[in-house]
């Protein structure tokens, strides 16, 4: 059994989705990021760095596992699943997925930040953010526009990326223009194991964007996160 620590955002997909792929037993702790409880000395212990997700491996002598990455990485070697075992083609989903940890996933974050966030708007920076983001979105529709998936099969460097650019609406970045993306985007939506993945927890990121006012309630919880360093914004 598998305790998933998390809350409904990207990187907590990540995981969610991975484990429901995988039809592994898991137990959702769904941590309130707004009372700060991923902060709480109980959660600390699993994770120093007070982020979510993080699981723990009830099998495995309760083995903790932090960082979205590494438990995509843990999760997929346990059951020899979702990355091939062969040095090359190992590699080349762990380059797509860290293509996601170091790019996609940080650049968007802070285009949330501020796009949504932050109470100042700054022109220069919002765009900084989104170009870049808009930039690796570029990267990836090239990429798919010769290859089905990001490394060969399906795979947690797909997980890690869609759960993503899922959300790019949220951070103000659109993809009409990316045709191979949205190819990509939309054949990854439309598997079962992900639509579950995305309601544990649910998830209600479409509806703030098509929402004004629940996206602006949504904004002014994050801020109030913001304003007392409790979360890593780029994860909501």
């Amino acid at each position: 059994m598998i305790d998933l620590y998390t809350a409904a955002t990207p990187n907590g997909h990540k995981v969610s989705i991975a484990l429901e792929e995988l039809g592994l037993p898991y137990a959702l702790q769904v941590l309130d990021l707004t009372k700060a409880e991923q902060k709480r000395p109980e959660f600390l212990a699993i994770n120093p760095n007070g982020r979510i997700p993080a699981i723990v491996d009830r099998d495995e002598d309760d083995f903790a596992v932090f960082e979205s990455g590494a438990c995509l990485i843990y999760l997929a070697e346990k059951t020899g699943q979702l990355m091939p075992t062969d040095p090359k083609g190992r590699s080349r989903v762990l380059q797509w997925l860290m293509f996601q940890m170091g790019g996609i996933g940080p650049m968007m974050g802070q285009a949330n930040v501020f796009f949504r966030y932050f109470p100042e708007k700054i022109p220069s920076v919002i765009e900084r953010y989104q170009g870049e983001s808009k930039r690796l979105f570029r990267v990836l529709d090239g990429h798919l526009k010769e290859h089905e998936f990001l490394a060969g099969d399906y795979s947690i460097a797909d997980i890690a990326n869609w759960a993503w650019v899922r959300t790019h609406r949220w951070s103000g970045v659109e993809v009409d223009d990316l045709p191979h993306l949205k190819r990509w985007r939309d054949q990854i939506r439309a598997r079962p194991a992900v639509q579950r993945g995305i309601e544990r927890p649910v998830s209600s990121m479409d509806l703030r964007v098509d929402d004004p006012q629940k996206a602006e309630q949504f904004a002014q919880g994050a801020r109030t996160m913001l304003e007392q360093g409790q979360s890593k914004l780029g994860g909501v």
